[in-house]
């Protein structure tokens, strides 16, 4: 059946609404933790490991998620993610005891947060696009915030209505009824439905379509794991992306109890955390469409540029709390930091393109969740230690930097380039084709 528009906005639009349900029914949790502690009066330390314990298991699943979507596709990972998440929501309102919670909240909503979060996306999304890589990632991923937006204040409303546990059963029903159906519309590649990136014509002979390859030896390695293992672009990438989730995930975990401790109502605080996501709604998508033109380089360090500068104006805070530092702070961390996610599968996918990227890409958001659960766990103990949060904005600042230096010498633009950089190398090409 033809359409009358390329099929990978289809692709795109089911994630979109895969990130917006599935990523937001995970953050719920932070909703559901008050009336938990206040019902079974847990320490909130156990409590709260639950949702720590999910992250963990994100993070083994990773590498195995990658291989799976490897062999047998989106659909598979995705269909998986439901049931696991949709499953643990069901099953957590017959929690009696904390080792309940670690199973339903932290197991199976946690495994089924890395099939439909941002790591299972990136595993297929890419490869749907070419010339407008960034900018159809960065849409898809923009359904976390609008998910945020919608999905939290309802959640908020049943809790208070209703209890907690009705819920977690909405939410369930919610992923089973909405994510399962819809991507069963998913593809691996253009390719698997007589398609090309982009939408673009089949290549013909007589219309050769212009090559973004920089580095024609590299592109020919028949990439698996193991071989990606012994470059080190693939060690930049871990580096860079652990470094990426650090800054990320010290921010987003104690930006609100900073606020309240330096002297902003809670009101304030918690809208500041809601601006930030809705900030990050244009700034994927902008960042996204800026990356197809000047290079993921560039804006991985724009994004990393952002979170510095987030970093910054919460020490400034500490001495002038101001609202409009606290602007600053919020668009710095919204508009400039989200973009991060925007391009993570695109990196990869430009350096290590081939059958085994999922296993690839898999393996390396492990050392990008390690860097998430290392960022609130550092920042929490440099807290204990000195008293305040400086010394760890500070090393947030530092560590910001580094990752921007960890892409750059990763360098993905020196192996393929982007759509707006497709002059630059082929001049590059032509120059010394005849210098030879």
């Amino acid at each position: 059946m033809r359409l009358p528009f390329f099929y990978g906005w289809i692709i795109v639009a089911v994630t979109f609404v895969t990130m917006a349900i599935g990523v937001t029914a995970r953050t719920s949790f932070s909703l559901l933790f008050p009336p938990i502690v206040q019902e079974f009066s847990w320490e909130r330390g156990i409590t709260a490991g639950a949702f720590s314990f999910g992250f963990l298991v994100s993070g083994v699943m990773s590498p195995l998620i990658g291989r799976m979507m490897d062999r047998f596709g989106p659909r598979a990972v995705m269909e998986l993610g439901v049931v696991l998440m949709g499953g643990g929501m069901l099953l957590a309102p017959l929690t009696t005891q904390p080792w309940h919670l670690y199973l339903t909240i932290g197991v199976l909503v946690g495994g089924g947060s890395v099939c439909l979060g941002y790591s299972g996306q990136s595993l297929f999304l890419p490869n749907w696009f070419v010339r407008r890589r960034g900018l159809a990632i960065g849409i898809a991923f923009a359904g976390v915030g609008i998910g945020s937006i919608i999905m939290l204040p309802w959640v908020q409303l049943m809790i208070e209505q209703t209890g907690w546990r009705t819920a977690c059963t909405a939410m369930g029903i919610l992923v089973l009824a909405v994510l399962a159906p819809i991507n069963l519309l998913l593809r691996k590649r253009p390719q698997d439905i007589g398609l090309e990136p982009d939408g673009d014509a089949a290549p013909s002979a007589s219309s050769r379509p212009v090559s973004n390859i920089v580095d024609p030896d590299w592109v020919a390695v028949d990439w698996t794991l193991a071989r990606a293992m012994r470059t080190a672009p693939f060690w930049w990438i871990a580096l860079g992306y652990f470094c990426g989730l650090y800054i990320w995930y010290a921010v987003q975990v104690h930006q609100t109890k900073y606020l309240l401790d330096i002297g902003f109502n809670p009101s304030v605080a918690a809208f500041a955390l809601g601006l930030v996501s809705l900030l990050g709604i244009p700034g994927q998508i902008v960042l996204g469409h800026v990356s197809d033109r000047i290079g993921r380089e560039w804006v991985w360090a724009l994004s990393c540029i952002g979170f510095a500068i987030c970093f910054a104006a919460l020490i400034a805070l500490t001495y002038v709390p101001t609202l409009a530092l606290l602007y600053v702070m919020v668009a710095a961390q919204g508009v400039l930091g989200y973009g991060l996610t925007s391009i993570m599968g695109a990196v990869v996918l430009e350096i290590f393109e081939g059958k085994q990227f999922g296993s690839i890409f898999g393996t390396l958001m492990l050392a990008a969740l390690a860097g998430g659960a290392a960022g609130p766990l550092v920042t929490g103990i440099l807290h204990d230690i000195y008293g305040n949060y400086t010394v760890a904005f500070v090393i947030g600042i530092g560590v910001s930097g580094l990752s921007a230096v960890a892409i750059w010498l990763a360098a993905p633009g020196k192996i393929r380039a982007v759509a707006g950089q497709l002059h630059r190398s082929h001049a590059a090409t032509a120059s010394s084709g005849a210098a030879s």
